[in-house]
This record gives structure tokens, C-alpha cells and sequence, in this order.
């Protein structure tokens, strides 16, 4: 049994096609490596090209008749990045997802698991967010992702695809056998600026300590990629009870991944202190420009019809990251 894993080179899709092969499904992978890696195919069956490549695809199916389903991970996922460069978020994040579609339906391949993102949703009063929440991105990124899942629906109408969604926020961490990791050497969310500022001994900046939060500072839900990619493999294993067949349902689920109560900056960097020892230092700044308060995932359907719930702690996260970090910055120096 196989599964086709577009981004299988990146930090997801690698840490996906981990958890399958440890589970007896054999990943096929399918990355442009454009902002993948080639060692993290290493071992792989790997297939180097666009998804949009209709022959490519073809040829993906053709060779490997027995892939069940398509976990699509291939996307941008800067959202600074996608403000300074809509055009390309919208052909690589949309365009690409609708010719992926058309690909895998006329090869029969029915079975979708998208990554996609809770960032589209307005969160709650108490800053959670459900699959109920109201809809609202905020950015180029999160309005492709939103959009990518409207056409997806109207396909799952029309032609019989089915999908389930899966929606997150803050994956953090690496491969706990440090096979896979972050492409990027220097990170810019607020953990890699811990990393960071960890290695150069100077204090770690947390701007913006007014919020309406449990301790003043902004709230985000990380979770250990591990632990999101477990969660690709339950929907995979489940989905045929999730999502039945045509004229049973309307062939789309959304399923959020979350912790259910998030983590501030302030215990983050708390928590990164447990790892490194007291002599971390943080210092209070006020809120930049285009910075928000944040939010967190409720993850009782991920509970309900997964049967999933986060194994890895914050600890765990920081201690994987900061090990791929070194593992890294070794690789870089040979």
C-alpha cells in the first residue's frame, strides 16, 4: 500500500512520509525541491517535478497503481513573504492545488488529505478557534489556503473527490530521530529567535506584553511535527469511515489539530528555559506594527474522529529543535 506525499521534501511532508514508512505504508514522494531537500527523499521512492505537471503525474500513477490517497503538503507558508508576493502564493498555493485536483481525479485517485492552516478562521472571544469558527485570513497565505479548500469542495461536489482537511497553526520541532527538520538554518518564528539568540548569548525580545491573555503576552499554538504528521496517518487510516463515498456526504471534512489551550511567549520562553537552564534571558518590549494577539485550536473533533490528541510537550519540541539546530549548524560547517 502507498500514499502520494507532494511536498514529501519539506519539513511536513518529510516528517509525513516518516510516519507512514514506520507504519507499513510506503510514501511516494513528489517535490519540486524548491524549497525541499533532496536528502530528506533520501531512502524515498521520488519523483523531482511540479504538481501541476499532468504528464508527471500520470506517469507517478502509471508506475505505482496502488497509492490509496494524496496527502497534499506542496505550498508557500511565509505569510511576510506572501504579502510582498501575492502573484506567486496564488499560482503556487491555488492554481497548482486545481491542477493537482484534476490530475489525481482523471487518475482515479479520490482520497485527499490537505494541509492547510486554522489561521483563516476569526478566533472565539477567549482566542480559540473551531471548525465553526468564522472564516476570516487575514493574508495572501491564509486567503490561497481558504480558497484552495473552496474549490476543493466544488470538485468534491462534481466529481467524487473526497478530502479531509486538516487545519493547524504552529508546528515546531523536528523528526525525533533528527532524519528531517526545518529547511531553514535561521527560522523567524519566535522559538528559532530563541535558538538564535541562545547561541549568541543576548537576551530574547518578547514584544508586546499588554495583550488580553492569561500573562500579557501573545498566544500561539505550537505543536511537535510529529504530532501533526500522526495525525495525516489517522486520517488516512480512518478515511473512509470520516468521509464515506459519494451520496453518503458531501465528500469534505475539516478536522483541526491544536493543543486546546496554546502557549504564550512567555511561557515559551519559560519552557525553553527548563531546556537550556536559568541563564536564558528574555527581556519586555512593546507590540510591533502588524503584530496580534494570536490564537489556539480546539482539538475535540481531531479527538473524536482521529482518535488523536498531542503526545509530544512544548520541552520535547524545544529539545528536537534545538538538536536539529546543532545538527544543522554541523552539516553546515562540513
Amino acid at each position: 500500500m502507498k500514499v502520494l506525499i507532494t511536498g514529501g521534501a519539506g519539513f511536513i511532508g518529510s516528517t509525513i512520509a516518516s510516519v507512514f514508512a514506520e507504519r507499513g505504508v510506503t510514501p511516494v514522494v513528489l517535490d519540486s525541491l524548491v524549497t525541499g531537500r533532496q536528502e530528506f527523499t533520501d531512502g524515498k521512492i521520488f519523483y523531482q517535478g511540479d504538481i501541476g505537471d499532468g504528464d508527471l503525474v500520470d506517469q507517478i500513477f502509471q508506475d505505482h497503481p496502488d497509492i490509496i490517497a494524496t496527502v497534499h503538503c506542496a505550498a508557500l507558508i511565509v505569510v511576510p513573504d506572501s504579502m510582498a508576493d501575492p502573484l506567486r502564493y496564488y499560482r503556487v498555493n491555488l492554481t497548482r492545488t486545481l491542477d493537482l485536483a484534476g490530475h489525481l481525479i482523471r487518475n482515479d485517485c479520490m482520497r485527499m488529505i490537505f494541509a492547510s492552516t486554522a489561521g483563516m478562521y476569526r478566533p472565539e472571544p477567549d482566542l480559540s478557534v473551531t471548525e465553526t469558527s468564522v472564516l476570516e485570513p487575514q493574508n495572501p497565505y491564509t486567503r490561497s489556503k481558504m480558497m484552495a479548500e473552496l474549490l476543493l469542495q466544488d470538485f468534491c461536489k462534481a466529481y467524487g473527490l473526497r478530502v479531509i482537511s486538516l487545519r493547524y497553526l504552529n508546528p515546531i520541532g523536528a523528526d525525533p530521530q533528527l532524519r528531517t527538520g526545518l529547511q531553514n538554518s535561521k527560522p523567524t518564528h519566535a522559538l528559532g529567535k530563541m535558538i538564535e539568540c541562545h547561541g549568541l548569548g543576548v537576551p530574547f525580545t518578547i514584544t508586546g506584553v499588554d495583550w488580553e491573555t492569561r500573562d500579557g503576552t501573545a498566544i500561539r499554538d505550537y505543536i511537535h511535527v510529529w504530532d501533526i504528521a500522526r495525525a495525516f496517518y489517522e486520517a488516512t487510516a480512518r478515511f473512509d469511515s470520516i468521509v464515506p463515498p459519494r451520496g453518503e456526504g458531501s465528500g469534505y471534512e475539516v478536522i483541526n489539530l491544536g493543543t486546546g489551550d496554546g502557549t504564550t511567549v512567555r511561557e515559551l520562553v519559560e519552557a525553553f528555559r527548563e531546556v537550556v537552564g536559568d541563564g536564558f534571558r528574555a527581556a519586555d518590549a512593546p507590540a510591533r506594527p502588524g503584530d496580534v494577539v494570536g490564537a489556539f485550536v480546539n482539538p475535540a473533533k481531531a479527538s473524536a474522529l482521529l482518535g488523536w490528541k498531542p503526545e509530544y510537550t512544548i520541552e520535547d519540541a524545544i529539545r528536537h529543535s534545538l538538536q536539529w539546530a546543532e545538527r544543522r549548524r554541523e552539516t553546515d560547517l562540513a
